[in-house]
């Protein structure tokens, strides 16, 4: 069996010496063996561990789960470990999907701010309406929300939403709703991919009302979306459908395909 010293790890691993002292001492790494001289030894059981470990870090994981992870990796078998890593990804990227709707009302605030600062130039102090303490006289534009840096190349609509904060979140706990299955909602099968975005597939108990509820409010707000519900032989499902740019949202919205 080989075995490494600190230095050999680290360079390994990507930590310093210093983190994988500190992971020994807080339990997360099992005690190093010691050399005749007293140097910390790792085998290559301790390399995969931390592997592991920097795969979680990278996945937003805070140090108690992955020390709750690191139990189920203890155990040596990968199906407790993938699902208590997908149950703590699934709320991660809820979470993310929440910080994106406050990003982007916060861009939509400065978008008013930078619009309401160039309708009015006072001579002389700063007046109710120059932009610089209020947004001044309130304007019926939308604003529409981008979120991907670049356009679309299809030259289709662009990839944005025009909802404002507090409905962005709604609607993301709506459709987290609906695919958890909370309530009376039946919740997913299955998610297969489609060439242009994912195929949803519902249990038979799923309100088919909700679904095209929240679907025809999703493509008013964001219409680069196209929705189709259907209902075949393999039961019902909800195809949704996005340009090449917006996969990654089509991902975080409603998951990967399985």
């Amino acid at each position: 069996m080989s075995t490494y010293q600190i230095a050999e790890v680290a360079e390994r691993s990507g930590f310093t010496p210093a983190t994988l002292r500190y992971y020994e001492d807080i339990g997360l790494m099992p005690p190093a063996e010691r050399s005749a001289a007293g140097y910390r030894l790792y085998d290559d059981a301790a390399v995969e561990r931390l592997r592991f470990i920097a795969r979680a870090k990278r996945l937003g994981c805070s140090l108690d789960e992955i020390a709750e992870l690191a139990h189920a990796w203890d155990g040596g078998e990968c199906g407790p470990v993938q699902v208590r890593l997908q149950a703590m990804v699934e709320a991660k990227t809820i979470e993310a999907q929440r910080r994106i709707a406050e990003l982007s009302a916060f861009t939509a605030e400065l978008r008013r701010a930078a619009a309401a600062l160039s309708r009015h130039r006072p001579v002389g102090p700063c007046d109710d309406d120059c932009g610089c303490a209020t947004d001044g006289e309130p304007t019926a534009m939308s604003v529409s929300v981008p979120l991907v840096t670049r356009a679309g190349a299809t030259g289709g609509p662009p990839i944005a939403c025009t909802l404002g904060p507090d409905e962005m979140v709604r609607r993301l706990d709506d459709w987290a709703a609906l695919l958890a299955g909370k309530g009376q909602l039946a919740g997913v099968t299955a998610r297969r991919p489609l060439e242009d975005g994912i195929r949803i597939e519902f249990g038979p108990d799923t309100s088919v009302t909700e679904i095209a509820r929240l679907a025809a409010a999703e493509q008013g707000c964001c219409r680069f979306f196209g929705f189709a519900i259907v209902i075949d032989d393999r039961g019902l499902a909800l195809e949704v459908h996005a340009p090449d740019d917006a996969a990654d949202l089509v991902t975080a919205l409603f998951g990967a395909p399985e």
